[in-house]
């Protein structure tokens, strides 16, 4: 099917096919409302550990009003916490390091949003105007002055209702030109929806990975701490056995985060094509021509399947992070000691159980 592009004024009271566009663009602003100063966020935005945004400035504001002494601490106190505050829509109480709101992570995903939001904004009130001015409307090739106003859905391409009457789509089934496009644009709608949900759910599971990753070093360290504990009491013979026993532990730290941060990596790729997938989307929700539209619309939400199907990614198990199993029986007979392992749970019990005899006699 063959089509030209010619320009008719548009017919009195019209609003166009678009005309739903507006509305969109004021649904997605209130999305992109900061809950303290009650703007559009203002870069650079920052994501609490509860999943919910804020401005720098705004969360800064909120940190200092909640811990006014915080710059007069001593710097063995920053070095230990940050502060702390409570997010203003959840009441969830955030813990800062010593870097205060500055060791938040920015959320590039809704900075972005934000970036395509105002282009497309500025975009649509320029063609808002020029549409005021005149309207463009695709004309078949094949039939002059014949608008595009049907959709071949055999054929799966845009024709003119002379086509159907007694061109090649005669036998073909047809639908109007304004209705595929209002689906095809709300599928598109949806998906760019779904796929923002998904995007976010995937940074939660970074975030909750990364947390992960912080358990593992924090446990690591702590059971590392309370072994070197026994052996500074015990003979020498005592140190090369050490050695061995924090390698283990040390091996063990190292598999897991490489493990953790090999899936936060493949999670931050399939995040960062997302991304770019939406992009594409908003981009092609700006198209004016129907037909054209529909076109890179079929493509899009092909990708869209594919990527919303591979989003359900790897994470680890339910206490991965733990690594208690590291204890050692130090009441043990010292001809014991060189041949000593890590506890087994029963030992562990057996041990604690010892340990309160010995208090009560």
């Amino acid at each position: 099917m063959n089509f030209a592009l010619g320009f008719k004024p548009p017919a009195a009271g019209s609003s166009g096919p678009g005309s739903g566009s507006g509305a969109t663009m004021e649904n997605l602003e209130k999305q992109l409302i900061c809950p303290v100063c009650l703007e559009m966020f203002s870069k650079p935005v920052v994501i609490l550990p509860c999943q919910h945004n804020l401005c720098r400035k705004c969360a800064n504001d909120i940190f200092q009003s909640a811990n006014p002494l915080w710059q007069s601490r001593s710097a063995s106190s920053l070095a230990a916490s940050g502060g702390r505050f409570r997010c203003p829509s959840c009441r969830h109480e955030v813990v800062l390091d010593r870097h205060g709101v500055y060791g938040l992570q920015r959320n590039l995903l809704v900075e972005n949003i934000i970036d395509m939001y105002r282009q497309q904004e500025s975009s649509r009130l320029v063609n808002v105007k020029q549409q005021q001015q005149q309207q463009q409307q695709l004309l078949c090739d094949e039939h002059e002055e014949e608008k595009i106003n049907i959709y071949c859905l055999s054929c799966q391409t845009p024709t003119c209702s002379m086509c159907k009457v007694f061109g090649q789509h005669k036998d073909c089934d047809v639908a109007p030109l304004s209705s595929v496009y209002v689906r095809q644009k709300t599928e598109l709608s949806d998906g760019i929806a779904i796929l923002v949900a998904s995007n976010d759910h995937i940074q939660a599971v970074i975030s909750e990975m990364e947390e992960i990753c912080r358990n593992v070093e924090e446990n690591g360290q702590r059971q590392r701490e309370q072994l070197a504990d026994h052996f500074d009491g015990l003979v020498a013979i005592l140190e090369a056995r050490k050695q061995e026993l924090v390698g283990l532990i040390t091996k063990e730290q190292d598999d897991k985060l490489k493990h953790v941060r090999s899936l936060i990596r493949q999670h931050s790729d399939h995040l960062e094509a997302a991304v770019t997938l939406v992009e594409s989307a908003i981009q092609s929700m700006e198209e004016p021509h129907m037909s054209l539209f529909i076109q890179s619309a079929t493509e899009i939400l092909e990708k869209m399947a594919v990527t919303a199907g591979a989003s359900n990614m790897k994470r680890p198990e339910i206490g991965y992070e733990n690594m208690s199993h590291f204890v050692v029986d130090t009441d043990d007979l010292a001809d014991t000691l060189r041949n000593i392992q890590f506890c087994s749970g029963m030992q562990v019990w057996g041990m604690k159980e010892k340990k309160i005899l010995k208090k009560e006699k």
